[in-house]
């Protein structure tokens, strides 16, 4: 926070204020300083902080709040009210994702979040696959797609495609199919081959 402070005074030449988020668990744990004396001369930051965990009391109050900061606090303080418990942690996620679904906010946004909190509320494979089919029933209210843990699922399958096989041509062939079935659920050919990471012309 100091060397942050201090560089981009230097650079701009303009007063900094400095906001700290601590997302640790230890509510304890609240630095809101940092400096050091030397051979007479004092040199000191004092800098905001906010605590994510003070906000684990409001959690069903911000999962309320048309804001996207609100909804990736609540991800964060679900995530790590769930360690260690996947059942807990599923029905969190779920929730949230139907929740996000129901905002009427563009659908590049929405998509972004999705990512967010795919990857804050990891889940193993076979409770993936199990929300994969609740998604997917939204999905067909809401007319969007999901694209986060299931890219990952797909790519998988296309890797042991290509191992099976055993030569690079299967693997591009396994990659290949994953694209022509993301294609199938409603991808373009090229956010298919950007997510298969192969040549749109090979679709």
């Amino acid at each position: 926070m100091f060397v942050y402070n201090y560089r981009i005074f230097d650079k701009y030449d303009k007063p900094v204020a400095s906001f700290a988020i601590l997302a640790d668990r230890h509510r304890h744990w609240r630095p809101n300083s940092w400096g050091f004396a030397f051979a007479g001369s004092k040199h000191t930051l004092e800098f905001s902080i906010v605590k994510l965990i003070d906000y684990e009391p409001k959690t069903d109050e911000l999962l309320t709040l048309d804001n996207a900061f609100g909804l990736i606090t609540a991800a964060h303080l679900l995530t790590q009210q769930t360690r260690r418990k996947n059942e807990d942690r599923y029905d969190a996620k779920l929730r949230l994702i139907r929740l996000l679904y129901e905002r009427q906010w563009e659908r590049k946004r929405i998509v972004e979040l999705l990512r967010v909190i795919d990857w804050f509320l990891e889940l193993p494979k076979e409770l993936r696959q199990k929300l994969k089919t609740e998604i997917c029933q939204i999905e067909e209210q809401q007319k969007m797609k999901y694209v986060t843990s299931f890219e990952r699922d797909a790519l998988e399958e296309g890797f042991v495609q290509g191992k099976e096989l055993g030569v690079a041509e299967g693997l591009l062939q396994g990659r290949t199919e994953v694209a022509r079935k993301l294609m199938a659920s409603g991808f373009s050919a090229e956010q298919a081959a950007s997510i298969a990471e192969v040549p749109v012309d090979s679709l």
